[in-house]
């Protein structure tokens, strides 16, 4: 490759398409090598370097691409729909199909490929000048790295990060993410879960973004468009009522159309609307008797007809189950191979089963998204993520994060502490993270070695520590205490400890991931003897939890204080001591309810498959056998959302349950009070009201606005409509406003296939959770 056509790599990788550019560049770096001969010249080196380098990864992307053109297409002034169309004109049969399926997996590749070594890609079309889409799971960092000797920045997992309650924090989360991805060599990201949490027991709840469809939509559809920023590909999953994770290959949800489209379906109605979503993954599962996958009514009705949805549909990973079925039903694309839509979904182009219109329209979702996200005008280009802007964004997001959920006796945060007896948890050497396609492996890898295992899928699923050590963190916080550690292992040792400390931390966890779920909300046996042995020996008790899903707390009576750290990521330990220390004021609030047992749930005993709706790991020997297996489909089983609206804090409402820790619980360091309310309704009703720190130390508040609907409308007790976070110093007030559109006080009529504002009262609530609300007023509609 000539040194004029490495920077002519170069200059299109940047986005500057003028060809005057090109050839001043070209004429002056060919004047200089025959006069000054680039060999004997260092600068002209480098130059010439990095010009080659750059080229090489711009063929990497483009294999066999000869050299940059400008084609009819690369006018970015064009419309994203005219660009695809223009593109679709020049496409044989064959490159069209290559847009609808993946190339298989290739993190398991052992020969030549075009794989960035993610999840999953589609193949370049070099004549075109289409580049390849290198997929990577990227739910709460990039994955994969390990691999390749790259790093990725580990986040506080998803719901984690949705106790923020901040869409400024989710879309910074989801531009570091696609940021990473992009510095990687990937150009779209397999994040973006909204699933709703109605059941919490699931393997994936860490995942998503809790139990309510406005904060879930919101903080998702922000974390994609904060993605999309970064001109790499964003989408949402897994579509839709994927809520367990037991038996998801053959499961049957049983659900009505009503509770289908103000729970679940509105979270992903939300989350489009503000994120434009590239892609939608849909589920394994099956909805009403039609895997989601070729499920009409989901993908077709509503998905793109009824949300106008623009981008490409792609199925979970074995996901689908056809050709011609599939695609008349919606799906887009196959990932990660081509067992349907490859020769069987071309044999169906081929016989008119499948109209030049409809393989059109799959292709043309394909390539709009490629141009709408920019990748096209913004090709991928490597470099080294920025490991440390990435850490210090994990740890701002940790401590928005961080719940409080009791402090008894103010003994957070930690003042005037000569000793602390760190115990369990393996807090000397990290945090738990979240397990499956999820996992973001540990830099230097885990500091707990998981578990030796001759499963086959050991590889893909296990538990991994973070390097972030909570007992540094807290040495290095409280430089005047002894800070001491006990692995825990021994009741009787840690309790010894524990007595002769001031104040004693047991750090407990509850490791998920996909593929199962957990069996019970309750911790280990083993940890909830060791929380109650500590802390029968010492009333100062502090129990820190790493989990991903709520937890129930029999010992609750018995200790001082609850902090939920959830899996809090790379820089979770130094976060921990900040909160615990007092040097950062808490003001995380859950974004799902806590129950005070399992008994408590809409469900109380999980649905388990039967023998024959599960696969056959025995006779697997790698992680294709399981894809091939997924992709024949196994016998449905059933389980029904009798639930039905009644949704996390909405079922123990209607129920009258009392709970643990209610939907947006969280204590402060501070205190808050609320005052003069004045909603006025319209089009947008306005809810006003003043919000005052009684504190002495400055905090953040999460005020949340609520409405009950007229009793006509058949729906629970009252639904989240809105919500603020306030800054305020010691003393401080501000009068907020908080602007609760029409669609939020709506409800679904399955009669006329529309959205209905029932006529009557409806009452108004402000407060700091769903079950703390001094603030009502009634409007009429």
């Amino acid at each position: 490759m000539t040194f004029v056509e490495g920077m002519h790599y170069y200059v299109s990788a940047l986005g500057i398409r003028s060809q005057t550019v090109l050839s001043k560049w070209g004429r002056k770096a060919n004047g200089f090598m025959m006069e000054h001969q680039f060999k004997k010249n260092i600068v002209g080196s480098v130059i010439l370097m990095t010009a080659l380098f750059t080229a090489s990864r711009a063929s990497a992307q483009f294999p066999g691409m000869p050299q940059p053109k400008h084609y009819e297409w690369s006018d970015s002034s064009l419309a994203p729909d005219a660009r695809a169309d223009l593109v679709i004109k020049e496409m044989t049969l064959d490159e069209k199909m290559l847009l609808l399926h993946g190339q298989g997996l290739s993190f398991f590749s052992t020969g030549p490929t075009e794989s960035n070594g993610g999840a999953g890609y589609t193949k370049a079309i070099p004549r075109l000048g289409i580049p390849a889409i290198q997929m990577a799971d990227s739910a709460y960092g990039v994955t994969q790295g390990a691999g390749r000797g790259r790093y990725s920045t580990a986040l506080p997992n998803d719901l984690a990060a949705a106790s923020s309650w901040d869409p400024q924090a989710a879309f910074e989360y989801g531009a570091l993410i696609g940021r990473e991805l992009r510095a990687e060599g990937y150009s779209m990201s397999l994040g973006g879960g909204v699933n709703l949490t109605r059941e919490p027991r699931n393997g994936r709840t860490f995942e998503y973004q809790g139990e309510d469809p406005l904060l879930a939509g919101t903080l998702a559809g922000n974390f994609v468009k904060g993605v999309q920023s970064q001109n790499i590909i964003g989408d949402l999953k897994h579509y839709a009522i994927n809520d367990q994770e037991s038996g998801r290959d053959a499961v049957n949800a049983n659900i009505d159309k009503r509770s289908m489209r103000e729970t679940d379906l509105r979270a992903f109605e939300i989350a489009l609307g503000i994120s434009d979503a590239g892609g939608v993954m849909c589920s394994y599962n099956r909805v009403n008797g039609d895997y989601a996958c070729e499920n009409q009514y989901l993908l077709g009705d509503i998905l793109k007809k009824n949300f106008k949805f623009k981008g490409f549909v792609l199925s979970d990973w074995g996901g689908t189950h056809s050709a011609a079925k599939a695609s008349h039903a919606g799906l887009d694309q196959e990932q990660p191979g081509a067992y349907f839509f490859g020769d069987d979904l071309k044999k169906s182009v081929e016989s008119g089963e499948v109209s030049q219109d409809e393989l059109n329209d799959h292709v043309h979702r394909v390539l709009r998204t490629i141009f709408a996200v920019g990748l096209f005008d913004h090709p991928v280009m490597t470099q080294v993520p920025d490991v440390f802007r990435g850490a210090d964004l994990a740890q701002s997001i940790a401590e928005k994060s961080i719940v409080l959920l009791k402090n008894k006796g103010a003994v957070l945060p930690l003042k005037s502490i000569r000793t602390v007896a760190v115990i369990g948890g393996h807090a000397d050497v990290g945090v738990l993270s979240g397990g499956g396609s999820a996992q973001v492996e540990p830099p230097g890898g885990s500091p707990v070695p998981p578990p030796h295992s001759n499963d086959p899928m050991s590889a893909f699923i296990r538990p991994l520590w973070m390097p972030s050590s909570p007992l540094k963190a807290l040495t290095a916080k409280l430089p005047d205490a002894k800070v001491s550690y006990t692995a825990g292992d021994d009741p009787a040792t840690a309790a010894a400890a524990a007595k002769q400390a001031d104040v004693a931390i047991v750090f407990a966890y509850q490791w998920e991931s996909e593929g199962s779920d957990l069996p019970t909300l309750g911790l280990a046996a083993e940890q909830n003897k060791l929380i109650e042995t500590v802390a029968d020996a010492n009333p100062k008790t502090i129990v820190v939890l790493e989990t991903g899903s709520p937890a129930t707390m029999p010992w609750i009576d018995k200790v001082a204080a609850v902090v939920e750290a959830w899996y809090p990521g790379i820089r979770g330990a130094e976060a921990l001591a900040n909160i615990l220390s007092g040097a950062v004021n808490p003001t995380g609030k859950l974004a799902v309810t806590f129950p005070k047992s399992d008994a408590d749930l809409p469900h109380p005993t999980l649905v388990l498959p039967p023998p024959e709706s599960k696969p056959n790991y025995a006779a697997m020997t790698d992680f294709s056998d399981f894809m091939k297996i997924a992709a024949k489909g196994l016998p449905p089983f059933q389980t029904t959302y009798n639930e039905k609206l009644e949704v996390g804090y909405k079922w123990y409402d209607a129920q009258k349950k009392p709970v643990l820790f209610p939907f947006g619980f969280g204590l402060s360091y501070t205190t808050y009070a609320y005052s003069g309310l004045k909603a006025t309704p319209g089009d947008s009703t306005a809810v006003a009201f003043t919000v005052k720190n009684t504190g002495k130390l400055a905090g953040t508040e999460i005020a949340q606005v609520y409405a009950s609907l007229p009793d006509s409308a058949g729906e629970p007790p009252k639904r989240l409509v809105g919500w603020v976070r306030v800054d305020l110093a010691p003393g401080e007030s501000k009068q907020v406003s908080v602007s609760v559109s029409r669609d939020q006080l709506t409800v679904y009529d399955e009669a006329s296939d529309s959205w209905k504002l029932v006529p009557g009262s409806y009452g108004i609530r402000v407060g700091g959770s769903s079950q703390d609300l001094p603030l009502q007023q009634a409007i009429s509609f």
